[in-house]
Order: C-alpha cells, then structure tokens, then sequence
C-alpha cells in the first residue's frame, strides 16, 4: 500500500517571491507535485493555461464553488483564486506531495481541515523591498499596488499560524531553507513508520528494541 503524501502549503504576501521559490524546489526534490490554481484574474505576460493557472470565468468559478469543486478558494484583489480538490488528493493517494502555493485566506481553510499539513510562510525583508518587488513586475496598476499593499500587512501578522517562516531576502538561501524544510519533514518518525516496522519484524519477536538512555 502506497503511504499517503504529504501537503505542503507555501503562503505570504503578493510579490514576496512564492511561486519563483516553489518552482526551484519542485525543480530540486523528486516526488514533488506542484499543484495548478484556478483563477478568474487575466493571464499576464508568458502565463499559459494550464501550466501557470487554469484560468476561467466568473460564471464558471462560482459554478464550482456551488459543486465543492475546490479543496480551498478565496477572492482576492478583486478576483478568485481557488484549488481544484480531485488534482490535490489523487496525488496524495499516489504517494506524492503536493506543494500549494496559495494565498492567506486559502491557507486558513487548508489547515482547518488538514491540520497534519505543514505550512510555510515566506516574508520579504521589509515592506518596501516587497513594493519594489511587486512595482518592478510591472504587471499591476497602481490602485492595484496600494490593494495589496494594505493586505500585506494583515497577511504578515497571520504568519504566526504558520509551521516555519522563511526570509526571502537572498533567493538561493530562500530556496535552500525550503528545500531543507521539505526534506526534514520527510524524515519524521511518523511518516516512516513502515520502515521500522520491517526493521523490527526483521529483528524476530523474541527481540526487542529499547531506546537509548544516558
């Protein structure tokens, strides 16, 4: 029987640096599944459908939601964003996990009903390294830059819910901590359970394994 995944969740404020960061990870580590976003916002310059989001309408987004399409979603900056549930737990049935790069507001639905997940905040080094971010972009108009900046600061105070934080101030370190934070996790008792239990019965019944005291 193939051992369930895990769910990653990667959060923090627009223009901090998320989905370069999962991308570099997914890039790094095997077995990784880096799950696709639905969203009703307009494609910006080199997106493709399909690879970046799914993008949609509205009317089909809300249809959705009517038909509990999605394992978390939002509205955000004026437009939805959400996660198409089958794609996330077909994967983890598989034994693959999954990283979602997903807002705020997303997060907090993932982790009241998957709590077992693990979940990372990425902040930029100051606020306006993160207006610098998100003006150099250029993909933004300037009433949608003040948007987020004002939930910049809502999004950073809710890092406290969150596992691990990391500073994104040098790329390459960003990644690395990421990719460290993944690994360990992979390392945990309780996801190798079945590893120990072949090494115990490998051991016979008539012998035990104790615990080391000092």
């Amino acid at each position: 029987m193939t051992t369930q995944g895990m769910l990653i969740v990667v959060s923090g404020p627009s223009g901090v640096g998320k989905g370069t960061l999962c991308n570099i990870l997914i890039n790094r580590v095997e077995n990784l599944f880096l799950s696709i976003s639905a969203t009703t916002r307009l494609p910006r310059v080199g997106e493709i459908d399909g690879q970046n989001y799914i993008f949609m309408s509205h009317e089909v987004f809300e249809e959705k939601i009517r038909k509990g399409d999605f394992l978390e979603w939002a509205r955000v900056y004026n437009n939805y964003y959400g996660t198409p549930k089958d794609m996330v737990y077909q994967q983890l049935r598989e034994g693959k996990d999954v990283v979602l790069e997903i807002d705020i507001q997303g997060a907090a639905q993932v982790k009241k009903n998957h709590p077992q997940g693990i979940f990372i905040f990425i902040s930029p080094p100051n606020i306006n390294e993160l207006k610098k971010r998100i003006i150099k972009r250029g993909s933004d108009s300037k009433d949608s830059i003040e948007l987020r900046m004002k939930c910049a600061a809502d999004e950073i105070k809710a890092a406290l819910d969150y596992d691990y934080i990391i500073l994104n101030d040098d790329l390459n370190q960003a990644a690395l901590s990421l990719q460290s934070i993944v690994l360990a996790e992979r390392c945990k008792v309780s996801r190798n359970t079945k590893i120990l239990q072949k090494l115990r019965e490998e051991c016979g019944d008539d012998v035990s394994v104790h615990r080391l005291t000092y």
